[in-house]
């Protein structure tokens, strides 16, 4: 791909309506700066800045490859994500969606209810049926965030509106999960998003969105673009295939890999880092990927471009007992955007997808050029952020296999907060016992949040494998554990609270899995007691 100054490229994406050129901005400044300081939308807020309270959730929207599928509204993917971390460029090709587009829609539509102004006379009020409920049941109350939790609504009645269905009470607390009020006002919220599909229906008009994205499609190629920082010239690229994305990471070694931002938005809004040139893995459809393949004795592949929702969906739908770990995992936005390459490469010791994937045995697949090659997931990682990447070498894919995933797979997710927290500790943990007896044919015990890596427990899997699965044996696997890790203490947790709770999880697998009076996952999940969140889940795997 070329560095060209003549081949440099604007940023083109559709908003308000139309097609907008972005030329002249840093390639890392965010959606949520351009929106408030170049483009004056002010409608959506800056909080945290770092993706956790939702106040500028926007919605963006892609061509669907496949119009008719569940989740697309009218030829277009629309998702929510937090606009203070996305990056400006990661827009070119796509429709971006505020609260401002919403007085938009309603302006086109005959839904305009009356409202008698001060002086007696008549002022028509445009408000959008999302808008309306919030009004309708006084969801709002400081009013910062209320445009995020808006957006995200949006979303929610827009997919519901194409499908035809409403959601449940549970599903829009799940839809809102990555939305905080800090004035308490859940409760009205959720009435609102009950409540708006009462009102007369405004629903999106996707035909010219469609036609201006498929314009951009077929006449843009793969975006480089530029902008100078002092006496330097930073540049990002968007590869669009596989081929492309392996020659540009080998010749540019040390240029940034970008995907979802979740993490490296936060590098440069919190700790001010200068990232040079970055390399967009975004807009590459094979590193999307998710498939069943029948190599190497039949598996399932993720590439590493797949969004988390998407990937976890996908585990879901082949092992529904990891239903509680992805919706506790981030938030929809967070999820989204993020990709579960990304989560698996970052290397975080405390990272939510790896203790789940070893688990399932998955192999990370890595790629320099045209050479690909495969590793166990639990030998790629060397020491704390510290990997067996190679320079020019890109993490291309996990590989799970079937076999793996019909064991009896559990993960267990504990944090300060349900939704949207950090993990304290994480535990992905798969057993097989030997077909008519219960004696352990194979074991999984994986921890996150225990040790500078994520990290399988050797010895206390020791401890069980080849004798009975009984009390005694998980009592000596417990003890066993002490010899795996040695926590540290931080903000989130305690050293021995770490271990007891590791401990103690093991115990809750054997009472979940043994042999006889084992506990059901009605039992020993917070969903059972929510009315139709398992539909919720059943609903979304049917999606992937």
């Amino acid at each position: 791909m070329s560095t060209d100054s003549s081949k440099i490229q604007p940023i083109r994406f559709f908003h308000r309506g139309k097609i907008v050129d972005v030329t002249g901005v840093h390639p890392t400044r965010s959606v949520l700066d351009w929106l408030r300081e170049d483009a004056r939308c002010t409608g959506t807020k800056e909080g945290c800045n770092e993706g956790d309270c939702g106040a500028c959730t926007v919605v963006i929207g892609e061509l669907a490859t496949d119009p008719q599928a569940p989740g697309a509204v009218g030829g277009l993917n629309l998702q929510t994500v937090n606009a203070c971390i996305q990056f400006l460029p990661t827009l070119h090709g796509k429709a971006l969606f505020t609260v401002e587009d919403l007085k938009t829609q309603c302006q086109s539509k005959a839904h305009k209810p009356e409202q008698k102004a001060k002086d007696g006379k008549h002022a028509v009020h445009t408000l959008h049926p999302v808008q309306q409920a919030m009004v309708d049941c006084h969801g709002s109350q400081c009013g910062f965030c209320t445009p995020g939790f808006v957006m995200s609504l949006w979303a929610a009645y827009e997919h519901h509106q194409s499908e035809g269905t409403q959601p449940t009470r549970q599903q829009l607390a799940d839809d809102l999960s990555g939305n905080l009020c800090r004035c308490t006002g859940y409760r009205p919220i959720l009435d609102a998003g009950q409540r708006m599909f009462d009102l007369p229906s405004v629903r999106l008009d996707t035909q010219p969105v469609v036609a201006a994205l498929t314009a951009l499609q077929n006449g843009g190629h793969d975006l480089n673009y530029a902008a100078p920082l002092g006496a330097r010239i930073d540049h990002f690229h968007a590869p669009r295939t596989l081929a492309q994305l392996a020659a540009l990471r080998e010749q540019k070694p040390r240029a940034q890999l970008l995907a979802g931002s979740t993490d490296v938005g936060l590098w440069v809004n919190k700790q001010f880092r200068d990232l040079g040139d970055i390399i967009y893995v975004g807009d590459v459809a094979e590193m999307k990927t998710i498939e069943d393949r029948p190599d190497n004795g039949a598996e399932l592949y993720i590439g590493a471009g797949a969004s988390l929702e998407s990937a976890f969906a996908a585990l879901v739908a082949r092992v529904p007992s990891l239903s509680d770990v992805w919706l506790r995992f981030a938030s929809p936005p967070i999820r989204h955007a993020g990709t579960m390459g990304g989560n698996v490469a970052n290397g975080s010791p405390i990272g939510d997808s790896p203790p789940v994937l070893m688990s399932l045995d998955a192999q990370i697949e890595l790629r320099r050029g045209d050479v690909v090659r495969r590793m166990p997931l639990p030998e790629f990682y060397l020491d704390y952020m510290k990997n067996q990447l190679q320079p020019g070498e890109f993490v291309q894919g996990l590989a799970i296999p079937q076999a793996a995933m019909r064991r009896q797979i559990r993960a267990y997710k504990i944090s300060k907060r349900f939704d949207c927290d950090i993990s304290a500790l994480c535990a992905g943990f798969a057993i097989e016992l030997e077909e008519g007896g219960d004696t352990v044919k194979a074991v999984r015990l994986a921890f996150g949040g225990m040790a500078a890596t994520v990290r399988r427990a050797a010895s206390a899997e020791a401890a069980l494998l080849g004798k009975p699965w009984t009390q005694a044996n998980v009592s000596n696997a417990k003890l066993a554990l002490a010899q795996d890790f040695k926590p540290l203490s931080d903000m989130r947790a305690s050293a021995d609270y770490r271990l007891l709770v590791a401990q103690n999880l093991i115990q809750r697998l054997w009472l979940e899995t043994r042999a006889e009076d084992a506990l059901s996952l009605e039992e020993t999940s917070v969903w059972s007691v929510m009315p139709h969140a398992a539909a919720h889940v059943t609903k979304a795997a049917e999606g992937v």
